[in-house]
């Protein structure tokens, strides 16, 4: 596979990040040399990160502008919120508005090529690995691909149970052993409540492994629950007791996963700053939590493609200064298994990385369901 670009966007034809339109209109507010010069200053940022002044735009913009002329584009810009000075040089750099503005409607990406696609199939689909290490890969590749952070995030399975067994481990608990029909083994401690005899976990247990019949855990939750509701259990009260708290410890489970993320390092390249250090020292923290899995999947269901999310945004992160491109897992069934994306800086190659991203999302979509 080849490398990602390096500097500017890649001028594809045919399709823009609108998603369809082959040529997009020009974004409300904007005429042409406005987002002439907009793209233009985004896309200096995404190479150097340094500002762009008038006289580079001259050389470098398709249309002929004096100088003044651009300096008067460029002050328009900075009043509407999308092009800032960080310092007092005639300099500008895109805002977090600006950012998204040209997101939205000037950027241009295309399709990988065929050995690009073959390349990413075949590191994904290598044999003899486990499912992790194949997450931990993709995790790694789009890393690589992106010169940011790769994350892979996998819900745990909601498939077809095997086996349940609760275990007695003396002073008021006992071991949940639930087994997969892939033969995946999780194990839960549960409390028991006082006074339990063996004899009532080895009834629950019987209790539930007769109803199982290939259910996944949600379904036997809720069958359980109606004939414990409806007193349809030949279960004494203690057992019922062990039952409940049994299937609770899984309350939630086809929410939770297992969040995979490589190349951290990469966000910390450039850091210069100890406000963007401290940010991005945050940024780990977050992406450690628990709620990150859930929000992420929340973003995963609620779209249908790649989606860009600039600074703030999605609801993940608080800080600016850092973008991310996410796009849903799904299985040929359309089922949501798992979200695939990249985090880094607000000036990483989105021309680049969303093909990038969108494809490897479905070939973990394949695997995954």
């Amino acid at each position: 596979m080849s490398a990602p670009s390096q500097g500017r966007f890649p001028r594809f034809h045919g399709r823009s990040s609108a998603f369809g339109a082959a040529t997009p209109p020009l974004p409300p507010g904007l005429d042409a040399r406005s987002a002439a010069v907009l793209r233009e200053i985004v896309e200096q940022y995404v190479q150097t990160g340094e500002p762009v002044g008038s006289r580079t735009l001259a050389r470098r913009l398709p249309m002929s502008l004096s100088p003044a002329t651009i300096r008067n584009v460029m002050a328009d810009l900075t009043d509407s919120g999308l092009l800032f000075a960080p310092h007092t040089s005639a300099g500008r750099l895109p805002t977090d508005q600006g950012l998204r503005l040209f997101v939205d409607g000037l950027l241009n990406f295309g399709e990988l090529t065929e050995d690009e696609r073959e390349s990413i199939t075949a590191a994904l689909g290598a044999s003899g690995r486990s499912l992790e290490d194949t997450l931990a890969e993709a995790s790694s590749m789009l890393s690589g691909l992106s010169a940011a952070a790769g994350l892979v995030l996998a819900p745990k399975s909601e498939g077809a149970l095997r086996h349940i067994e609760f275990v007695p481990l003396g002073s008021g608990r006992a071991l949940v052993v639930l087994v997969n029909s892939d033969g995946h083994v999780e194990n839960r401690v549960i409390e028991t409540p006082p006074g339990l005899p063996p004899s009532a976990l080895q009834q629950a247990s019987n209790f539930l492994n007769a109803r199982l019949s290939g259910r996944p855990l949600a379904e036997l939750r809720r069958v359980v629950a109606e004939e414990i509701a409806a007193n349809r259990t030949e279960l004494d009260a203690l057992s019922t007791l062990v039952v409940a708290a049994g299937l609770a410890t899984w309350t939630g489970e086809g929410r939770s996963g297992s969040l995979i993320v490589r190349g951290q390092a990469r966000l910390l390249s450039d850091v210069t700053q100890i406000e963007r250090l401290t940010a991005i020292q945050s940024l780990f923290e977050r992406l450690e939590a628990q709620e990150t899995m859930l929000r992420l999947l929340e973003l995963a269901e609620t779209s249908d493609g790649v989606r860009i999310f600039i600074g703030a945004e999605s609801g993940v992160f608080t800080t600016s200064g850092v973008a991310m491109v996410v796009a849903p897992a799904r299985s040929d069934g359309g089922r949501i298994v798992g979200a695939i994306g990249v985090i880094g800086p607000t000036r990483i190659n989105y021309g680049r990385i969303i093909p990038v991203v969108d494809y490897t999302a479905r070939v973990i979509g394949q695997l995954l369901g």
